[in-house]
């Protein structure tokens, strides 16, 4: 955590800062270009009777809907595990990648942070308010606030395994630190790449994430069931060497 006091940067209002990193990083501070957009809070709660002018009732499902349809998924449970991992990877992307650029947390308030379920990122998430939080509270404002919720959606209303949920949860975060890695290499960051590193390690200690991850392979203990989409394969950290039911 020491490393953590040499970060010069403040959290600007437009997180500029995280640009370079790529889109899966980028999170808009404006106003959304679309009125109507649902916040994340209400993607979590149980869905409800929709208004004739309403598209985003049911915001989760009209996502998981959506990879459905643009993958052609077999199952309802397939979609919404890889709707999920998506979602993580933004979140872990942006809380990860402004705790080693700027030393702080933005806080992804469900309330403030507005969700596009059918645009792709980084035009997917529009937070309402800036507001820097300190580097201790990344665990609070990602698993607690965001990940829990999302699982208990997913698991009671698409049939989705909570451990399977959490291995993509730990997959994803194990993504955003390798992206991060990526950067600082080129951009000469390696305090950024060492920062990732050290606040993930903390993270992976958590019961929800910890043992998602072998750290000896770094591959999933779970599999995010992307090899029954029609002519899909294995991802490279799957925890299977070849598809089930394959010879």
């Amino acid at each position: 955590m020491v490393l953590l006091a040499f970060v010069d940067l403040d959290l600007d209002p437009e997180l500029a800062a995280l640009r370079p990193l790529g889109g899966f990083f980028v999170l808009h501070t404006a106003l959304p270009p679309r009125t109507g957009l649902p916040t994340l809070e209400q993607a979590y709660t149980p869905a409800r009777p929709a208004a004739p002018s309403e598209a985003y009732a049911d915001p989760l499902a009209f996502r998981v809907r959506k990879v459905a349809r643009a993958l052609g998924a077999p199952e309802d449970r397939v979609a919404a595990s890889l709707a999920h991992q998506g979602l993580a990877a933004r979140l872990w992307s942006v809380a990860l990648g402004a705790a080693a650029l700027y030393g702080q947390v933005p806080d992804l308030d469900p309330r403030l942070l507005r969700w596009d379920p059918d645009a792709s990122a980084p035009d997917d998430l529009w937070l309402g308010e800036v507001r820097g939080l300190p580097v201790a509270s990344l665990d609070a404002v990602v698993r607690e606030r965001h990940l829990v919720p999302l699982a208990t959606a997913l698991s009671s209303r698409h049939g989705v395994s909570v451990r399977l949920l959490w291995g993509n949860a730990g997959a994803a975060l194990a993504s955003s630190v390798r992206m991060i890695d990526r950067w600082a290499r080129t951009a000469g960051r390696p305090d950024a790449a060492e920062r990732a590193r050290t606040l993930a390690a903390g993270l992976f200690t958590h019961p929800d994430l910890a043992r998602t991850i072998d750290p000896a392979t770094g591959r999933r203990r779970t599999c995010c069931l992307y090899y029954r989409l029609p002519g899909g394969g294995l991802c490279g950290d799957c925890c299977f060497g070849r598809p089930p039911g394959r010879r």
